[in-house]
């Protein structure tokens, strides 16, 4: 059986992350006839169209979105295979890494990490990207270099997860609050104008689910999409915001935070990434950081 040409995985990689022909062909360095004929040939071997006339435009087809993620994992690994062994210069380190975060990991420790990154790395920047799901397709597609959450059944199994810190649910009122003068019981909880935090819009969170046992349902009045938000609406006004307390350190500065009446809700928040960057020396050196700046902010 003759061997396939290796060549054509760059090719098709090149294709499928540009769209089209003449930017494919542009990345490689080829002309739109070479490029063209290469896209004959890739679809010979595959069996399938891959790029098909959309208007004015191609698309890719659903086999061409099947392989998309497969093949970039692909050139990847090949190119780091291939590429010579350097020690790391973080002085003359120029990267950029795409971090896929929380709206409130950016608050609580964006700004910690950005000094630690450039003291040592001022050639290093940090792109943030708001992370809308838990899905895993960025990690594994090579777009997202890291990413921090809570794992859970969407996290796909080959993804790499650390812990960095462990965090509890408190509520948070303005100073003034009639929540803030003394003991904050079930009842008077559940009795308060609530806002709740949803990246997805949902109606109920994991409070709800919390004081179902209880027989008790909190008035939800608003929903937001993040922490801080949820507390810009409970600094202005009698709304009660919960939320995650070391990610809201910051956030919670002058506005009163006392622990929920009922069984503690905590949550470990993991970093994340795909096995293929274990061993690239500037990846291990942020993943450092990420944890050491989480470890250094109060609890």
């Amino acid at each position: 059986m003759p061997h396939p040409d290796l060549n054509l995985l760059f090719a098709l990689d090149a294709l499928l992350s540009e769209g089209g022909v003449t930017r494919a062909g542009r990345r490689l360095g080829l002309s739109q006839s070479a490029m063209s004929r290469t896209l004959a040939r890739l679809r010979e071997t595959t069996g399938d169209p891959l790029l098909v006339r959309v208007g004015r435009g191609l698309a890719p087809t659903p086999r061409a979105l099947e392989l998309r993620g497969r093949v970039s994992e692909l050139v990847q690994e090949a190119e780091a295979a291939l590429r010579p062994s350097q020690a790391l210069d973080l002085a003359r380190l120029t990267r950029t890494f795409t971090l896929r975060t929380s709206e409130g990991f950016i608050e609580g420790f964006g700004a910690p990490l950005l000094e630690w990154v450039r003291r040592q790395a001022p050639g290093v920047r940090l792109r943030f990207v708001q992370k809308t799901d838990r899905e895993s397709a960025g990690l594994r597609d090579g777009s997202i270099d890291l990413e921090t959450g809570v794992v859970g059944e969407m996290t796909s199994p080959e993804v790499r997860a650390q812990a960095l810190f462990h965090d509890r649910f408190v509520g948070v009122v303005r100073p003034g609050h009639p929540l803030a003068r003394r003991k904050v019981t079930l009842d008077r909880y559940a009795k308060g104008s609530h806002v709740l935090v949803s990246r997805r819009g949902d109606a109920h969170g994991a409070i709800d689910e919390a004081l179902k046992p209880l027989g008790v349902q909190r008035d939800i009045v608003a929903i937001v999409g993040g922490f801080s938000s949820a507390l810009a609406l409970a600094r202005g006004s009698d709304l009660i915001a919960s939320v995650p307390a070391r990610h809201t350190h910051a956030l919670r500065t002058g506005m009163h935070s006392f622990p929920l009446p009922l069984p503690p809700l905590e949550i470990t928040v993991s970093l994340l990434w795909h096995p293929r960057q274990d061993n690239d020396p500037a990846h291990r050196w942020l993943r450092q950081g990420v944890r050491e700046v989480c470890a250094a902010l109060p609890e």
